[in-house]
């Protein structure tokens, strides 16, 4: 008898993941295809939409062959993927220029001119944030600003997997998780702002209506069942933005809010679920909506794994990453005095900053690369530590779970409990958004009756927490740096 399983895709910023799981979460099948990062100018971070689509069928092709091979059978379709992004859409569907990404900085005008004509408290109040230069509603404002031409040919703005979902079922839909990181959507109705958006003159008409993220938005079309081998009418379920999608496939739910996840993926992430959409006043973090129904906290530093990877390509290219980790083990905690602000990309928590940029500070003749290496490990978790500072008194946690490339590197995670003053746990599998988008469509393939049975079916094992690694002197470096380059707003 065939095993009935659902795929997951993520649409992630270096490339798309695919996967297939069965009821118990165990993984059949998984597939990665690569794509290009393009960057234009400093602080401008796009995609070519029709990368993502020759990625996506890729990966969905490949998932196909093996699930042939073991006798496996799809039966529902799941998304993820990276959040914030604007596909621009005209009206008859077409992609009008590259996509604008997440971590994109270019909106620093549109940004101020929200907050001049909306006050900050009330944003925060209705949407759970401040204006970020990332999301993707400054990124309207920059097309009518700056492009004005192909604004006046803008009908729909889509976020990345919801594009995807277009793409694949022809139906337009937005689902909470996902549509909490445009900066215009009404957390307490979980719909669009209509006031918001008319103060700014932008036409509610653009985004897609909002349905769970459990829900059939429909059905995937004759052409990509043609090209990948899936069957025609399959069923394609909403799914989750990428940090609620990881979420759910570590099993983290609103109705556990003293778990919370340390991602340490190309950003660094702490993620503490909530039970009630309760915002930091001043919107120096996240305040997202969960894909359970719940709401979640999201503290986010930009340049994580991704400051590894910049000194990792810039510093020493031919160099195994395992050996400057450990040169980076061998040097004392603290990196004898070299501190690293990670703000490569600009800053999310709790700056808000996209115009802070990265710093060494300290360094000697006495130093060297380990040193360097040292000062990315920890900075990269001191900036982390910031924006739990702000979590902390409205959703203080208890332990966390790891999860993203970085979690591989047990000094890492030692860093980053030393910084958070929580234990971290890593988890007996290495679940991620993929895995969380087919875990939110096993309701809708009937494999579970609801997505609360789902999670327990699937949720992973947390494993003995790492040891904590002193960071005192590391935080302290860091603080001082900080506070010179960037001080505290009064």
């Amino acid at each position: 008898m065939s095993t009935p399983v659902t795929l997951g895709v993520d649409l992630g910023t270096s490339g798309v993941k695919a996967v297939a799981l069965d009821a118990a979460g165990r993984v059949l099948a998984d597939v990665t295809e690569t794509y290009p990062l393009l960057t234009p100018r400093p602080g401008w971070t796009e995609q070519r939409p029709a990368d993502w689509l020759a990625g996506t069928r890729a990966a969905l092709s490949a998932i196909v062959a093996r699930l042939r091979e073991q006798d496996a059978t799809p039966i529902a379709l799941g998304l993820s993927g990276q959040m914030h992004g604007l596909v621009p859409l005209d009206a008859h569907g077409d992609v009008l220029r590259p996509a604008l990404l997440w971590n994109d900085q270019r909106t620093g005008a549109q940004v101020e001119a929200i907050e001049a004509r909306i006050p900050r408290a009330d944003l925060v109040a209705r949407t759970g944030n401040r204006a970020v230069t990332g999301f993707q509603l400054p990124k309207i404002l920059w097309m009518k600003d700056e492009e004005p031409e192909l604004y006046a040919r803008l009908r729909h703005a889509l976020i990345p997997k919801d594009y995807l979902g277009y793409v694949l079922t022809g139906v337009l839909a937005a689902e909470p998780s996902d549509a909490s990181g445009v900066g215009a959507l009404n957390l307490a109705r979980q719909d669009w702002d209509t006031d918001i958006l008319g103060e700014l003159g932008i036409d509610p008409a653009l985004f897609p209506p909002v349905v769970r993220s459990v829900e059939i938005t429909g059905t995937l079309n004759a052409e990509w069942a043609a090209q990948t081998g899936l069957p025609a009418g399959l069923p394609v379920v909403a799914g989750g933005g990428d940090n609620a999608a990881a979420g759910i496939a570590l099993g983290l739910t609103s109705a556990r809010p003293d778990v919370g996840s340390l991602s340490l993926g190309t950003s660094g992430v702490v993620f503490s679920p909530l039970t009630t959409p309760t915002p930091d006043p001043e919107g120096r973090v996240h305040l997202f909506a969960h894909a359970d129904g719940g709401y979640h906290l999201l503290g986010v530093t930009l340049s994580a794994a991704g400051s590894l990877e910049w000194l990792h390509h810039r510093l020493a290219p031919d160099v195994p990453l395992p050996t400057l980790l450990d040169e980076a083990l061998a040097v004392p905690a603290g990196a004898d005095g070299v501190s690293f602000l990670p703000y490569l990309s600009g800053e999310r928590s709790p700056l808000m900053n996209p115009h802070a940029r990265a710093a060494f500070t300290g360094l000697s003749l006495a130093h060297g690369r380990g040193h360097l290496v040292r000062a990315v490990l920890e900075g990269s978790v001191a900036a982390l530590a910031d924006a739990y500072a702000v979590m902390a008194p409205i959703a203080p946690l208890r332990s966390l779970l790891s999860t993203g490339g970085g979690a591989r590197s047990e000094m890492w995670l030692g860093l980053a409990s030393g910084a958070l003053g929580l234990p971290v746990h890593p988890t007996s599998a290495r679940p991620g958004a993929a895995h969380g988008a087919a875990i939110l469509a096993m309701p809708a393939a009937g494999l579970h009756e609801n997505l609360t049975a789902a999670i327990d079916a699937t949720r992973p094992d947390a494993l003995e927490a790492v040891p904590s690694v002193d960071m005192t002197a590391a935080l302290g470096a860091y603080a001082r740096t900080r506070d010179a380059l960037y001080p505290p707003e009064v």
